[in-house]
């Protein structure tokens, strides 16, 4: 099953979702990983600024295993019950350079939840979760993009009067699922995994072996 979860803007809460997700379906063994792209001109490598150019097949992404459990997003996740966790950082926008590595790792693993919004681009999770807090009024592109395609929206805090977002129309927010605890959330997901809609999409198909190519062990 391939999960995703994506939110409007920083600080929203997203990883707050995947860990309770993890925590209320801890016997899916969850492989997760977050994803972060930084600008140009930040090196995707430790996250400092730097002149290598994002197109340089040599330095193009990093993916690190979580090894231990801290205060980390990806440490978060591990405390929550992930039987493993990564972090996956690329330049704004070449997330595409770190896709075959993505893919494999995949393909190793039954059950993988993400925390992202770009990766819809490039696959089509079984379930998408969009994160929402009304009461923040930045909106980002890759939010706004792939918001019709939410299997469920996860509210932070209630939804009173009208949608406050400008560009997003309510009618974008209507009738999908809404939840504001994670026992009901996991719940749902767990549903759509029992009634077959968790099958992951062929055309996401990735089944390469060496999923652990390149990846650092992250302490």
């Amino acid at each position: 099953m391939l999960v995703a979860v994506g939110g409007h803007s920083r600080n929203v809460g997203k990883t707050s979702v995947m860990c309770g997700i993890i925590a209320a379906l801890r016997e899916m063994d969850w492989v997760a990983v977050k994803i972060t792209q930084h600008g140009h001109g930040i090196c995707s490598l430790d996250g400092k600024p730097c002149d290598c150019a994002p197109e340089n097949p040599e330095h193009p992404y990093v993916l690190d295993e979580q090894v231990v459990v801290d205060g980390t997003d990806s440490g978060r996740y591990l405390a929550a019950g992930a039987a493993r966790a990564y972090w996956l950082r690329t330049a704004m926008g070449d997330l595409g350079h770190a896709m075959p590595v993505l893919r494999e790792l995949m393909g190793a693993h039954e059950n993988v939840i993400l925390e992202s919004n770009s990766v819809l681009g490039f696959l089509k999770p079984d379930v998408y979760v969009a994160v929402l807090d009304p009461e923040t009024v930045d909106f980002k592109e890759s939010a706004r993009l792939f918001l019709e395609r939410a299997d469920a929206l996860y509210w932070k805090r209630p939804l009173v009067g009208a949608v406050p977002w400008a560009g997003v129309p309510e009618r974008w927010l209507k009738g999908k699922p809404g939840f504001a605890g994670f026992a009901e959330l996991g719940a749902f997901v767990s549903a759509a995994l029992h009634s077959g809609h968790g099958q992951r999409k062929s055309s996401d198909a990735a089944a390469d072996s060496g999923a652990d190519a390149g990846i650092r062990p992250r302490a």
